[in-house]
């Protein structure tokens, strides 16, 4: 007895100081797109006619231990234990050593990603027309393209072939061989903000030449100047998210869909309480997320009654739907458009539900 005794006590010691390389994932706050969030409206829009709506379009989220977070073994356990919850590897969460304050970053980075994504998509869905175009993203740092190239300055051509698309830049780069001399067509990021400010177009281009470098990319060795090229839009009229405290790239879906909703007359759910999720892109579509378990949790609890879900997802969350919560399957934002619709008159027979299969 008093072996067993001593074992056990030594077991539960362990159990509680020695660490495991685990992170846990919960249901975090959902917030209605429609509604306010810390006294002020989540969707802000000035500069177009807006219609008064009801009813709920919750972005959901999931909640994370830290990345410094000491997981031991009896709370891995209850972890595992906990309908609610999720114990995952933590490297999972934070790949490749990755600290919290990185981590934290890039979510900020694809949080306000998504957020452009959702109002194009939106604006796109009702027809408004919104100008864009290729600019530098990023310059990496001791490449060729430093002190040449900046952040926020337009790409208009490379070697005089126009760019329309990010992709444009990377293939015209790539044409020529390590070592070679590569012409950008650019209006800089300067010249850029003054005639967004001043609502005009930008004239004042600039040629910049750079000698491209070899990649260090295992494999084939490649031309690179040291950017990363993405998209930067005008919008017709202003749009603000007000949302702290977020990160990722999920909420774009009901972003977009609360957008749409505040720009058309009447309540896109006829006052039903809709939640969801999902990665939108510039042409409307809907992509996958990770925790969807607890985003369909955390909706139920908040008392939705229908969930969006991103077609990728289905069949991981219909394994387990919480009660009273209808997943309906959405893979673009007209979709998701068509699925309001019908749950707006009733008709919700034929909606494109989840299966576990």
């Amino acid at each position: 007895m008093l072996a067993s005794t001593l074992m056990l006590i030594a077991l539960l010691c362990a159990g509680v100081f020695i660490p495991v390389p685990y992170s846990e994932m919960s249901p975090g706050p959902t917030v209605n797109t429609l509604g306010d969030h810390d006294g002020e409206p989540v969707l802000q829009i000035s500069g177009r006619k807006t219609y008064a709506t009801s009813g709920n379009l919750n972005m959901t989220t999931v909640r994370v231990t830290s990345a410094d977070y000491k997981m031991n073994l009896v709370e891995a356990v209850y972890g595992w234990l906990a309908h609610d919850n999720k114990v995952v590897p933590h490297e999972t969460l934070y790949p490749d050593g990755k600290t919290e304050e990185e981590s934290t970053q890039e979510n900020a980075e694809e949080f306000s990603q998504s957020q452009e994504s959702a109002k194009v998509a939106a604006l796109e869905a009702l027809d408004i027309p919104v100008q864009s175009w290729v600019i530098v993203s990023t310059v990496v740092k001791d490449s060729p393209a430093e002190g040449k190239l900046h952040a926020g300055d337009v790409i208009k051509a490379v070697d005089g072939k126009a760019v329309k698309e990010p992709a444009d830049v990377a293939e015209l780069v790539t044409e020529h061989k390590p070592g070679e001399d590569v012409e950008f067509t650019i209006v800089p990021a300067k010249e850029q903000a003054a005639a967004e400010k001043e609502q005009r177009s930008a004239t004042k281009t600039q040629k910049v030449t750079i000698t491209t470098a070899t990649s260090d990319d295992a494999g084939e060795k490649r031309a690179i100047v040291g950017i990363s090229a993405g998209t930067d839009h005008t919008f017709p009229f202003t749009i603000d998210i007000k949302l702290a405290d977020v990160g990722g790239p999920s909420a774009g879906l009901m972003f977009a869909l609360g957008i749409y909703d505040k720009l058309t007359p009447g309540a896109l759910t006829g006052g039903a309480f809709v939640a969801g999720t999902g990665t939108i892109d510039e042409d409307g579509k809907v992509g996958p997320i990770g925790g969807i378990e607890m985003k369909t949790v955390g909706a139920r609890d908040k008392g939705a009654e229908y969930f969006l879900t991103p077609a990728e997802n289905c069949a991981s969350a219909a394994k387990d739907t919480p009660d009273g919560l209808t997943l309906v399957k959405v893979g673009t934002i007209d979709d998701a458009l068509g699925a309001l619709k019908d749950i707006r008159a009733g008709d919700t027979a034929d909606l494109p539900k989840c299966s576990a299969s």
